[in-house]
């Protein structure tokens, strides 16, 4: 029982550490073109823009799956993944966890949309999406509004996960009313 209330404290206490800015990497800037990709999604499949010509992509970056605060957000998301639906846009998420693990934490927490494993770091360096952790670098928690041309139309670097569905929703209805 101990046991389980030292692990409860390390996990709190690496969420607190997750929520702290980003290295210093700058982040693409609203009205330039989204970096490109192709990572591997919780399935093993190559995904990259290509496969969402058309749509709207939430882009969002998350430090670590099956931590506090990324599995609160991730429900958020998938909570709303019909009005995101709806107004054309699709959810990707991306950290540097692997194939597997994004398998694992879609399982355990029942997300339908993508998890995207960077395991080697580059499209969250790519996209100024990183922490530096000490002993380790994870993927920030930084989301990119692109629109169906490949232009990056909004960006959030200051996310806070209990609410940041709601105001991608909001900041997406205005952008596609423009």
């Amino acid at each position: 029982m101990h046991m389980k209330k030292i692990s409860a404290f390390a996990a709190l206490a690496l969420c607190a550490l997750f929520s702290l800015n980003a290295m210093a990497a700058d982040m693409p800037k609203a009205g330039a073109a989204a970096p490109a990709f192709s990572l591997k999604n919780q399935h093993g499949d190559d995904i990259s823009f290509a496969h969402f010509k058309k749509k709207w992509i939430v882009l969002y970056f998350y430090p670590k799956d099956f931590t506090q605060g990324c599995s609160l957000e991730a429900h958020n998301f998938q909570e709303d993944e019909a009005k995101y639906t709806e107004k054309n846009a699709v959810i990707l998420g991306v950290s540097t966890d692997s194939p597997d693990s994004h398998k694992e934490f879609c399982a355990k927490e029942g997300l339908n949309f993508m998890l995207l494993a960077d395991t080697d770091k580059k499209v969250s360096e790519v996209y100024g999406s990183i922490m530096d952790l000490g002993l380790t670098t994870v993927s920030a928690r930084h989301t990119f509004i692109i629109d169906p041309q490949g232009i990056i139309r909004k960006t959030y670097d200051d996310v806070d996960p209990a609410s940041h569905s709601e105001e991608v929703l909001a900041d997406l209805a205005v952008l596609q009313a423009k």
